[in-house]
């Protein structure tokens, strides 16, 4: 397994360099993070548990590695991420099934061609 904190580290590190070599893409990104926490209608640990079943469909390490330390920083619980996450397996597997379908939607069409 990766050391999660080590990466956390490095990758801040990282971003700052791409930061000083295009700020405005990371100034660009940073207002997009920010956007959603001004409506206030969701407090910042639920923010970061969505986050945390995003990074797992979109497969970003450096998503979890952030989000994790603010999940916790924000209070979350092992379990209540462990229910964030089923819900990102479920989704995964539910958009797994409707490929699925398109999948036989395709053959379909091309066995009439």
């Amino acid at each position: 397994m990766l050391d999660w904190v080590a990466y956390h580290k490095e990758l801040l590190g990282r971003i700052g360099e791409v930061g000083k070599l295009s700020p405005d893409t990371v100034a660009g990104y940073q207002t997009l993070s920010n956007a959603a926490k001004k409506t206030g209608h969701l407090d910042p640990k639920t923010h970061e548990l969505i986050a945390l079943a995003v990074a797992v469909t979109t497969r970003c390490d450096g998503c979890i590695t952030v989000h994790s330390a603010q999940a916790l920083k924000n209070g979350a619980s092992r379990e209540e991420i462990a229910e964030a996450l089923g819900v990102a397996i479920a989704l995964n597997a539910g958009a797994a099934l409707v490929y699925s379908a398109r999948v036989m939607d395709a053959v379909s069409a091309h066995s009439a061609a």
